[in-house]
């Protein structure tokens, strides 16, 4: 499936409001809010025409001076149909204690060690993280 027709499909589940895309480098990504990261990975992963069965990658990003401040990337591929996606979400440096985002460890088990190395260089807390340990 086209990139084109991922991103078509995800707004017409979540809306335009939900999901902001762009192009970058020729890639189309989406910017999903981290309030909805969880749900729109399911939806990824279980909908049959994408199956994003693979998270490929996934790091942070400090953007400072920029705000929001950090965002984390996570690059998907659907082994059964050969697509990739990407999809970031964008994590405010809050006022008090470390920037936080769900971990998507539950969805795609390789997610465990790229977010704890993103906690490690970025301070970016992964809630629910079924092994939260320095590496």
């Amino acid at each position: 499936m086209k990139q084109e027709l991922i991103k078509d499909k995800l707004i017409s589940e979540f809306g335009e409001d939900a999901v902001k895309t762009a192009e970058s480098a020729g890639q189309i990504y989406a910017s999903v809010p981290k309030e909805q990261l969880l749900e729109i990975c399911r939806f990824l992963k279980n909908d049959p025409e994408l199956a994003f069965d693979f998270l490929s990658f996934m790091a942070g990003v400090d953007r400072y001076p920029a705000s929001p401040r950090f965002e984390t990337v996570y690059q998907l591929y659907s082994i059964k149909h050969n697509h990739r996606f990407r999809i970031k979400v964008h994590i405010d440096e809050p006022s008090k204690g470390l920037p936080s985002v769900e971990s998507v460890a539950a969805i795609w088990p390789t997610a465990d060690w790229h977010e704890r190395e993103t906690a490690e260089m970025y301070g970016i807390s992964f809630n629910n993280h079924p092994d939260p340990r320095k590496l």
